[in-house]
């Protein structure tokens, strides 16, 4: 007999099938011996209460061997000779727009501004050693995007926009854990997704696909409303059936080409603020509601807060448990902050990105640049802090307490953040409109949960990267650019996702889009 059975479990029975595999015998009335094989289904912690839950789901083999799980296999055609599609960039949604490419018989062309995953590594560990940053190949820029060295969070709440369970798999299949499949919260970590990364881009590569590095798009080849192809900054010329436009939200210079060029873009709402860290160990204390911490058992906790004030929403993003801030400049002048964890969590630290919602009647004063004011906001801040730090990729820092109480600090709490910080009065430099927000916020979150308003915790400038100021129109039905045949703007940058399984989505979305215009053709 095959069943399946939910359970609720404390920590230490959820941990090991030893401790899990007599109680589903209970559950089901017989012997341990009996039970033959467990498959997990499905994992979530409950940690509202001090008591904390492991809700749990089981496939469950009674009497005879539980069937093999086959492996969900990608089998790629090869369509070196077939029909070319453009694909700029080779982050989530550029890659995942690749790979159903592949599967709908069309030959990607991905070209991608920085460089691969193994030449990033090394540009990254020259930024740490000498605090220049490549504009071309740092933490935003490169094979796999900004998420490839981050925590490679896999949540999202834009399961209706596509096939979740089928990027997830995709995702398995190119190296990642088997924990993504039943974990509700899966994530991959910074040490295991540039590896998954590399083995997407092989299976491209392997169906006769092509990636190319080092190859920034400069120019768009347009034949009157139609794009036929793209030209490249060493000269290049790369032509295809059409282009699928997925550079990422730190690609300025492409809203840049593109407002130049006088196809359509928009100002869009998007979110600024800061990155705050806690001793995981105190987050852990509160989350799990135990002074204790979290146990031999318990993974680092982590958190969600969201508080509306005045209006506007102001919100913890990319929430990185047992993680480290890093530099994510990607130019000259810019102090920009980001966090990562890698897959085991393990350090001392507990970083987020805490936002606040900004809409574009808030930039009155960037008016003259048109859609792209928030992206000159942007620019202006990230100058402003990168000033205020030293001008050295130090970041500016402010105590929580002291920084909610308008009040210098006097010293500052050790930090994952490698380039180093400096005590800065935050609360008077930053806008107006975004510190009298955080300052009400996390006086919201203190009330919410007991300690969290602390001067343990220490912020960081600027989080600027959350979400993109700009969205590339496209029509709802084809996908298309609303002005420019043939080009489907994607992704993150293009303002139609928010992190890498919507953006996976969002490529897929896009190359079946394409599927569709071309058979119309």
């Amino acid at each position: 007999m095959i069943t399946e059975i939910d359970i609720v479990l404390n920590p230490k029975q959820a941990s090991d099938e030893s401790f899990y595999k007599p109680i589903l015998a209970q559950k089901l009335k017989i012997k341990v011996g009996r039970i033959n094989g467990i498959q997990i289904l499905r994992k979530s912690i409950d940690a509202r209460r001090r008591y904390i839950k492991i809700n749990m789901k089981f496939r469950v083999a009674v009497d005879e061997k539980l069937p093999v799980a086959k492996e969900l296999i990608f089998d790629y055609p090869n369509v070196q000779d077939k029909k070319k599609v453009i694909v700029v960039g080779a982050g989530p949604a550029g890659l995942f727009a690749a790979l159903r490419l592949v599967e709908l018989g069309y030959c990607p062309i991905v070209l991608e501004r920085g460089k691969s995953v193994e030449d990033r590594k090394k540009d990254l560990g020259q930024l740490h050693r000498t605090r220049n940053v490549d504009p071309d190949s740092n933490y935003s820029f490169g094979e796999g995007g900004a998420g490839t060295f981050s925590d490679g969070k896999l949540y999202t709440r834009s399961k209706k926009r596509g096939n979740l369970k089928k990027i997830l798999n995709v995702l398995h299949f190119h190296g990642a854990q088997d924990e993504i499949l039943y974990e509700a919260h899966p994530h991959i970590g910074t040490d295991v997704l540039p590896k998954v990364i590399v083995n997407i881009r092989k299976s491209i590569i392997a169906a006769g696909g092509e990636v190319h590095f080092s190859c920034k798009v400069t120019d768009y080849l347009l034949d009157a409303n139609k794009i036929t192809g793209v030209l490249t900054q060493d000269g290049k010329t790369f032509k295809g059936e059409a282009v699928i436009l997925a550079t990422g939200h730190s690609a300025r210079d492409v809203y840049r080409k593109l407002n130049e060029s006088d196809i359509d873009i928009e100002a869009k709402s998007f979110a600024m603020g800061v990155r705050i860290e806690h001793p995981q160990e105190l987050i852990d204390q509160i989350q799990y509601h135990n002074p204790n911490g979290r146990g031999k058992y318990l993974p680092a906790a982590s958190y969600s807060f969201v508080q509306q004030i005045e209006g506007r929403g102001v919100y913890s993003f990319c929430m990185c448990p047992g993680g480290v801030i890093v530099p994510a400049a990607t130019g000259e002048n810019q102090q920009v902050v980001n966090g990562m964890s890698s897959s085991g969590r393990n350090t001392a630290f507990a970083n987020s990105g805490m936002a606040v919602e900004i809409r574009t009647e808030d930039l009155a004063e960037y008016e003259e640049f048109g859609p792209l004011a928030g992206l000159h906001f942007q620019e202006d801040l990230e100058a402003q802090s990168f000033v205020e730090g030293g001008e050295n990729l130090t970041a500016p820092a402010q105590r929580m307490k002291d920084f909610v109480e308008g009040r210098k600090s006097e010293n500052l709490p050790k930090t994952s953040y490698h380039p180093g910080v400096v005590s800065s009065e935050m609360h008077k430099w930053l806008p107006e409109h975004i510190s009298y927000r955080l300052q009400e916020g996390f006086k919201a979150f203190g009330r919410k949960s007991k300690g969290f308003l602390t001067n343990k915790a220490v912020i960081l400038g600027v989080e600027s990267r959350t979400s993109s100021p700009v969205r590339i129109p496209r029509d709802r039905e084809t996908f298309q650019h609303t002005k420019v045949e043939g080009l489907f703007p994607c992704g993150e940058g293009a303002g139609y996702a928010g992190g890498i399984v919507s953006a996976a989505m969002d490529g897929e979305q896009c190359a079946d889009a394409f599927d569709r215009y071309y058979a119309k053709e």
